[in-house]
């Protein structure tokens, strides 16, 4: 099944096997909903994958699929102005934070994590959505309004401090699983897409959008259910004893 979204100011196309839409995503639509039957109130789902694994696409799919609000961490992006005055320490070197867009410390953490506890709450605010050709979110893009709301991000379950707490807000997770390499591929055209030529697009995947990938695959919790993304557009469920 053939799906074209856009996705941060930029087309995306995707492709997903009819075996997996039966079989995987229009059963976690129906629990979805039978769970927020059973809480009489909205519920909070968490997906959580590693930068170019299609978690963005796949909750615009699932949203053509049943009624569920889309929302993303990528809002919570520090400005560009920001990240282009701010430091960091890589490899033994300072550098600006703009060089590792993408990276925990890029994002502002306080206010996605009080933006989600709001919304965990049952509040309507206004939610930011990330441009990725003007680098920088745009605020109060979404209203937090429906009765699932579809959080996506890469490190939604993520095992570290000031992070892992974030998952207690979930009614339900779901984390994304890839092969490195099909990632690497994948981050190196979404890069090109956005006007970066390819030499340049290849050193930055490879020094900060790797490192990412590679956290997201490590260091993230448990879901209740975990996925594992292949080429063709193939999502097979991971047993929860792996």
């Amino acid at each position: 099944m053939e799906y074209t979204t856009e996705i941060n100011g930029i087309q995306v196309n995707a492709v997903y096997s009819e075996e997996t839409v039966q079989q995987v995503f229009m059963p976690l639509l129906q629990h979805l909903q039978a769970l927020r039957r059973e809480k009489q109130r909205r519920i909070l789902v968490m997906l959580a994958a590693p930068p170019a694994a299609g978690k963005s696409t796949l909750c615009q799919f699932l949203a053509t699929l049943a009624k569920v609000t889309v929302l993303g961490m990528d809002g919570f992006h520090r400005r560009q102005e920001d990240l282009l005055s701010h430091t960091t320490e890589r490899n033994g070197k300072t550098i600006s934070l703009v060089e590792i867009k993408g990276a925990p410390e890029t994002f502002d953490l306080p206010a996605l994590r009080e933006a989600v506890w709001k919304i965990a709450r049952g509040e309507v605010i206004g939610w930011p959505v990330y441009n990725r050709l003007l680098h920088n979110p745009v605020e109060n893009a979404l209203k937090t309004e429906g009765e699932i709301l579809l959080l996506e991000g890469n490190y939604l379950l993520l095992d570290l401090p000031g992070w892992r707490e974030l998952h207690q807000a979930a009614d339900y997770t779901v984390r994304l699983q890839a092969d490195p390499e099909m990632l690497r591929s994948r981050l190196i055209e979404r890069k090109m897409a956005s006007g970066v030529p390819h030499e340049k697009a290849v050193d930055f995947v490879d020094f900060s959008d790797m490192p990412n990938a590679r956290l997201c695959l490590e260091k993230s919790l448990p879901a209740d259910l975990t996925l594992q993304v292949q080429e063709n557009g193939v999502f097979c469920p991971v047993p929860a004893h792996t």
